[in-house]
């Protein structure tokens, strides 16, 4: 079965993205395709490479990047609702003349049309949030 999967919700504020993250993980070590996981609203919040866990706590930024790289991924972060919450990268960062950025390596940058894409080409399109 091919799977995209839809993130709306804030790490560290809602179990969304560590949901996602379990149920992603569990779908491709049983064989099935994720087509695309596209993070939206506050869920752009775990496209940030910036956010440091305490120790004792489960870092889910750092989880999605490593999923990502494993798996080689398509993580696609809205642009709209990152650029509203301060995550950029680097072309966005120089068009809006910021000195930094913040985008996992792992992720880009798009619109919505990327998600009508993913539903278009997926056997299931899974939220996570509200």
């Amino acid at each position: 079965m091919k799977f995209s999967v839809v993130i709306t919700g804030a790490p560290y504020s809602t179990e969304a993205p560590h949901s996602a993250w379990r149920f992603t993980k569990a779908a491709l070590e049983n064989g099935h395709n994720i087509y695309r996981v596209f993070l939206h609203g506050d869920g752009v919040l775990c496209a940030t490479h910036l956010t440091t866990s305490a120790q004792d706590e489960i870092n889910i930024n750092q989880l999605w990047h490593e999923l990502a790289e494993q798996y080689k991924l398509d993580v696609v972060v809205c642009v709209a609702s990152a650029l509203k919450r301060g995550i950029l990268n680097q072309d966005e960062a120089i068009r809006y003349n910021k000195e930094h950025f913040n985008l996992s390596s792992a992720m880009e940058l798009s619109g919505l049309g990327q998600l009508i894409d993913a539903a278009n080409h997926s056997d299931r399109v899974i939220t996570f949030g509200s």
